[in-house]
């Protein structure tokens, strides 16, 4: 997953040396080439600077432990993170064209089967070309429900259709395919606006999550794509998509640093069972090698 990131940190610490100020000019190199952002890895370093410093050490070995430390406690996912799994829940899930969002959710809704949930798909990203077909190609995959009206259709009445079976069918989580159009944030904010006051109105007591999906291999690009959600909706978490050998493996470090966004899943292949709960603490391991 991070070896990229591996290499350029082993590289940096393969020796008990002085800390110096190359070194740390080194550090923030290997940080930025790994796709954590220039503010993140700032904040990041400085925070390793000041525990050095507290701590009266300057040898790179003991900066690695910190620096360890110090991402295992930013990247920690508590299990409460996961409250939804076990409620009756309604997951709204955005993203833009091209990132792995409608194979993300089908993944999740095995996931969630998997657990002995019931699950039923709402195809409301009604207006990409395919997006409705595709989602409905992974119901079936996976054996469950999608409910979706012609591609063009009001977003907010496929949402409603899709509480009414939800409350109908008893089941246990709705998870609803929404708009990635990031073109105009005024229509994305009305759009998503509109799809959740149907959702207050039908399912006030219900359990509400909004997951965002980024991929893993456009770095800043999706860091941008991030921040733009959080500002048009309630975003709860992060799903990487596509965090394999091919993603660098810092922008996770961002997204928490930067934007205080818990990342809760990632996706690892194409297969359904290829998307897992964050682990932190396998994230640490794999960046600095201590498998």
């Amino acid at each position: 997953m991070a070896n990229f990131f591996t290499k350029l940190l082993n590289n940096i610490f393969q020796s008990n040396e002085v800390a110096d100020e190359a070194f740390y000019e080194e550090l923030e190199e290997a940080m930025i080439l790994s796709d954590v952002s220039y503010s993140s890895c700032m904040r990041i370093i400085d925070a390793v600077k000041h525990e050095a410093n507290q701590r009266g050490v300057n040898l790179t070995r003991d900066v690695q432990k910190i620096l360890k430390d110090y991402i295992l406690d930013l990247m920690m996912v508590e299990e409460g993170y996961y409250a939804f799994e076990q409620e009756k829940s309604i997951i709204s899930v955005i993203g833009v064209n091209g990132v792995g969002k409608t194979t993300s959710i089908g993944k999740l809704a095995y996931h969630l089967k998997k657990k002995g949930k019931k699950v039923i798909l709402a195809a409301a990203d009604t207006f990409r070309a395919g997006a409705i077909e595709q989602l409905v190609e992974w119901g079936n995959r996976v054996g469950v429900d999608v409910i979706h009206q012609k591609e063009g259709s009001d977003p907010a009445a496929v949402v409603f259709d899709a509480l009414q079976s939800f409350k109908a069918k008893n089941a246990d989580v709705l998870i609803i395919d929404t708009a990635g159009r990031l073109h105009n944030k005024k229509n994305l904010m009305q759009e998503l606006g509109k799809i959740n006051r149907i959702i207050d109105r039908e399912f006030a007591e219900g359990y509400r999550e909004t997951l965002v999906v980024l991929d893993a291999t456009t770095g800043q690009n999706a860091m941008s794509q991030a921040k733009l959600f959080k500002e048009c909706s309630q975003v709860t978490g992060v799903i990487l998509s596509k965090m394999d050998s091919t993603a660098k493996g810092g922008m996770a470090l961002s997204i928490q640093a930067e934007l205080g966004l818990p990342v809760k899943y990632m996706g690892t292949g194409e297969k359904v069972e290829n998307l897992q709960r964050f682990d932190a603490k396998r994230y640490v391991e794999d960046i600095f090698d201590l498998h």
